[in-house]
């Protein structure tokens, strides 16, 4: 595994840490938004592996990952459905207001839940390098 890649998973899974945290004293949409945030860079990190691009954008990252996963066998659509499902934590947490503009303790559960399946998964599918050679 590459470098950078190793550390976009760490970061991933740092975030989850932050999330379960930050969820723990009832801070909803952060932990929401932090959830998010462990998918990114969890997609990151299979992105730069097979690519060795680093996409910026939520919109280049989903769009590359869907393309990558497209005829993935080991990945649910649900799977493939959680960077955009997510999404919406953030924008709920960063840029709406008003009555609706929420995220319940179910909702922010969910969401961590998810992103623990998403991270999981995308480890999973990091090429696995070679065994050395003992037969020296």
């Amino acid at each position: 595994m590459k470098a950078p890649t190793s550390a976009f998973l760490d970061k991933a899974r740092e975030l989850l840490a932050q999330a379960e945290t930050i969820y723990g004293v009832g801070l909803y949409e952060p932990a929401g938004r932090t959830a998010y945030l462990a998918g990114f860079h969890a997609a990151q990190a299979l992105l730069f592996e097979t690519s060795e691009c680093s996409f910026k954008t939520h919109d280049g990252v989903n769009r590359e990952l869907h393309r990558l996963l497209r005829n993935e066998p080991r990945v649910s659509d649900d799977i493939r459905a959680f960077l955009g499902r997510a999404y919406r934590l953030k924008e709920i947490a960063d840029y709406l207001t008003g009555p609706g503009a929420r995220i319940s303790p179910e909702m922010a559960r969910e969401a961590i839940d998810s992103a623990r399946r998403f991270v999981e998964c995308i480890a999973g599918l990091m090429p696995v390098p070679p065994e050395p050679d003992r037969s020296r």
